[in-house]
Order: C-alpha cells, then sequence, then structure tokens
C-alpha cells in the first residue's frame, strides 16, 4: 500500500542521510589523523636523527677520538644509517644506542647491522630483544679492525590505536551529527509542506509525513486521527486502517473479500459483516465533508468516491 511505500522512502532518506554525515566525521577525523601523523613522522626522524648522531659521537669520544667528522645520518623509510671512518668500541654501541634512543624519546623496537664500506659485509649486529631479555647482545668482546663502518638502525613500524581522545571526539561528533540530522529532518519537513501547499500539491506532500487529504478532510495515519469539515474524530485501528485503504484506492471499487483479506487477515478469524460496520462509522465521521462519500456496490463491495 501507499503507507508502506512511503514509510520505505522516509525510511532510504534517513539512512542515507546518516550515511553522509558518518562519511563527513569519518572524513574529518582520517583528515586530523592523517595531519597528526605526518607530524609524528617528521618528528620522529628529527629525533632518530639526532640519536644516531649522538651515539656515533660517544662512540669515537670513547675511543679519545674529538676531532673526526661525524657525516650526515641518511635515511630509507625506517632505516637510519651514518657512516664511522674511525675505530670505536663496538661493546659500547648497545648501551650508548639505547641511552640515546631514550633521550630523543623513541620507544619503537629497532635491528642494528654493522656494514663494512668497501665491501658492504655485515660484520657484527644485534636486535633490541638481545638487549632487553638478556642484557647483552651477540658478537659482544669481539676484535674490531680499523677502518669505515656503516652504523644501520633499521625501526619497527609504529602501530597506531585510536587514542582516548579521539574516541571521545568520534563520540562527541557522531552525537552533533545525529542532533544536525533531527533538525535538518524537521525543517526539511516543513520546507516541503510549504512549497507543496503553494504548488497546490497538498495530497503528494502530506502523505510524505502519513498524513492523507481526501476532499476537504485529512487522515493522520500517524496518530490515528480524522479530521472532517469541522470535527477530529478519533479512529481505532482497525478504522484507521480501513480508511486508508479506501484513501489509497479512491474513485475505485473494491470487492469486500480485498477488503476483508487487507484489513482483517492478521486476525485469523474473518467476519463478513465486520466491513458493513466499519463503513458505517466512517459515514457518519465524513458526513461533514459533502465531497467524500462511501457507496456500496451491491454485490460486489465499496468504493470511496471523492470530488475534488
Amino acid at each position: 500500500m501507499m503507507e508502506s511505500f512511503v514509510k520505505i522512502r522516509v525510511l532510504i532518506s534517513a539512512i542515507k542521510m546518516k550515511m553522509l554525515a558518518l562519511g563527513l566525521l569519518c572524513g574529518l577525523f582520517l583528515s586530523i589523523d592523517k595531519a597528526t601523523g605526518n607530524n609524528d613522522s617528521v618528528l620522529f626522524s628529527e629525533n632518530a636523527n639526532l640519536a644516531l648522531r649522538r651515539t656515533a659521537h660517544l662512540l669515537l669520544a670513547a675511543n679519545g677520538d674529538s676531532t673526526s667528522r661525524i657525516k650526515p645520518v641518511k635515511q630509507s623509510d625506517n632505516t637510519f644509517t651514518v657512516q664511522l671512518g674511525a675505530l670505536f668500541d663496538y661493546d659500547k654501541l648497545p648501551d650508548l644506542l639505547q641511552e640515546s634512543l631514550t633521550l630523543h624519546g623513541i620507544s619503537r623496537g629497532y635491528n642494528v647491522t654493522l656494514i663494512n664500506c668497501e665491501n658492504e659485509a655485515l660484520e657484527l649486529g644485534y636486535s633490541f630483544l638481545d638487549l632487553k631479555q638478556n642484557g647483552s647482545v651477540p658478537c659482544g668482546g669481539r676484535k674490531k679492525n680499523a677502518g669505515c663502518y656503516l652504523l644501520k638502525v633499521r625501526f619497527e613500524p609504529e602501530t597506531k590505536l585510536a587514542s582516548s581522545s579521539n574516541w571521545w571526539l568520534l563520540t562527541f561528533g557522531s552525537l552533533l551529527a545525529g542532533l544536525g540530522f533531527i533538525v535538518w529532518k524537521r525543517k526539511r519537513k516543513d520546507h516541503v509542506l510549504e512549497v507543496a501547499l503553494e504548488s497546490g500539491v497538498q495530497d503528494n506532500a502530506e502523505n510524505i509525513f502519513s498524513k492523507i487529504r481526501f476532499g476537504n478532510s485529512t487522515l493522520d495515519i500517524a496518530n490515528l486521527s480524522l479530521i472532517s469539515g469541522n470535527k477530529t474524530h478519533n479512529l481505532t485501528y482497525r478504522e484507521g486502517k480501513l480508511l486508508n485503504l479506501f484513501t489509497d484506492n479512491k474513485n475505485q471499487i473494491l470487492e469486500r473479500d480485498f477488503i476483508l483479506k487487507s484489513v482483517w487477515e492478521d486476525e485469523g478469524i474473518i467476519v463478513g459483516r465486520s466491513v458493513d460496520v466499519f463503513v458505517s462509522r466512517l459515514r457518519k465521521m465524513l458526513a461533514g465533508d459533502s465531497n467524500v462519500k462511501i457507496s456500496a456496490i451491491h454485490g460486489v463491495g465499496y468504493r470511496l468516491e471523492v470530488s475534488e
């Protein structure tokens, strides 16, 4: 029936608006998160750079070298490399590196490798887990020849979890979106009705909001009421359902069996006289509207006759 069709349309519109609001919110938070992520990435790179330069300086200083120049730190994604062109004590590397990372607020996991500049061979290396679990790293105490070495530190990618403040903002934003949708819907309803009334299409406009105009009468489905002439009548569920069936099919003949199945079938027991009794009630309520009449079609059923 028309009522079900209208309700489906209203429901679809509501779902679309909510999805749009949530989409806008998600876009907003993603853009905020992306901007924050970019800032965090830049800050991490700066801190990692400083930590490696500090480590290189302390390694050379511990070996009595205070003049050798420390070359710029190179970065490739999460890997940072600094060249050490003089002799240093490998055993001091793990503690000095961890101290420098802690000083600059870096808590990611990492792997360390020492590469020979000349033949690019991996000479020494360890994981931060070795230091964390055992307190020492592999290959400690071994002698290392003087020469050029690349100290390469590869950090684990950062795994970001939504902070409690972001969840609070998301919840608050969703509430605002819901409130905005309610206000929009109410304004839209008033606007549609106003435009519809001005353009003379009351019937279609009010159908959208469960009010049906026919003749000089109005059926309010949501509130189960009928305004006919200058009187307002409260309807029972069956009266409202029967009148709605008539208004959906005005000026058309409805067979008695069709009326019974449409209005009373959900009761399980169909009584033929019910149609006549309820039609009689509706006729009395519509008596004040000369443009509306429920006529009996002998041997067939009834017809709601409406002259606009």
